[in-house]
């Protein structure tokens, strides 16, 4: 299920910002884009996530913007930076080469110019961690609401799919007739109305439409169908057994198509089967 949170907080001259996004996957895969700073708290970063995200390709980043006064500048061992012009320049009058460019030199020799390692107080972090919060607070508001319109939208299908089952059973009862009147033409056709047998021909009926009765069909995909409903209602986390709910739903409308002997029959089968392909796809969303 995508998502999006984001969050900003200030603290002085430093300005956090959190933010939070997803894509669609089976599993939680979490990618967390950190400065240097927050290494040490990535772990508990990731037990956050992974306790309030269930799945999903999800992207944090936490970004650190410093101004002003908050900007720390570069310090330069003076001793180390001594030491080493000290030798450049006897070098250079041992060899009687010019020296203009020695302190240059030596600024870029190794662990003359330093940058002290950033380090982060606890109400630093405090003020960090709320703001994750807040960003992962937005980010689940998000999925709620895209669940919402999920819920909707395979709510409004799985009507659709009852509905054309209720036209289904208006269509039945003119299905018998119109069997027995094509199985009188083809036999009158085939070796003449004088010649068939009218008992035999009733015991064969009677038993041919046995075989198509979909009484069962029927009473099941309802069933399915309410299932399907109470199931989509539940707080759990139930997209794998609605899956499996709607799996079962294909079975009946599928065993519907092969029994309906009818052509309009068969176009509200047809129906359902279009609505239920498109409630599979919005499952995919659906933890």
């Amino acid at each position: 299920m995508t998502g999006y949170g984001i969050a900003t907080s200030n603290s002085g001259n430093v300005k956090y910002t959190v933010e939070i996004k997803s894509l669609n996957s089976k599993f939680l895969e979490l990618s967390l884009r950190l400065p240097k700073i927050f290494s040490e708290k990535e772990f508990q970063l990731r037990t956050e996530c992974s306790k309030q995200i269930e799945r999903g390709k999800v992207n944090l980043s936490i970004n650190v913007e410093q101004t002003g006064s908050a900007i720390k500048a570069a310090g330069i061992d003076r001793e180390l930076l001594k030491h080493y012009y000290n030798q450049l320049k006897s070098v250079s009058e041992e060899l009687n080469e010019p020296g203009g460019n020695l302190l240059q030199l030596a600024l870029g020799l190794p662990e003359v110019v330093k940058y002290d390692e950033d380090t982060i107080s606890d109400d630093e972090w405090k003020t960090v961690d709320k703001t994750f919060q807040q960003a992962l607070s937005a980010f689940q508001d998000f999925r709620a609401q895209e669940g919402n319109v999920l819920e909707r939208d395979i709510k409004h299908r799985i009507g659709i799919i009852l509905k054309n089952l209720e036209l289904v059973e208006v269509e039945e009862p003119n299905r018998v007739p119109a069997i027995r009147e094509r199985l009188n033409q083809f036999l009158s056709e085939a070796v003449g109305a004088e010649t068939v047998d009218k008992n035999r021909f009733e015991q064969e009926l009677i038993y041919y439409i046995d075989k198509l009765d979909i009484t069962e069909e029927k009473t099941r995909l309802k069933a399915h169908c309410n299932y399907f409903i109470e199931t989509l209602a539940n707080a759990d986390a139930n997209g794998k057994k609605l899956g499996f709910i709607s799996q079962e739903i294909g079975r009946e409308i599928n065993t519907l198509g092969s029994k309906a002997n009818d052509a309009n029959m068969q176009k509200l089968v047809v129906g359902m089967k279009e609505e239920l392909e498109k409630i599979k796809e919005q499952l995919l969303n659906v933890l």
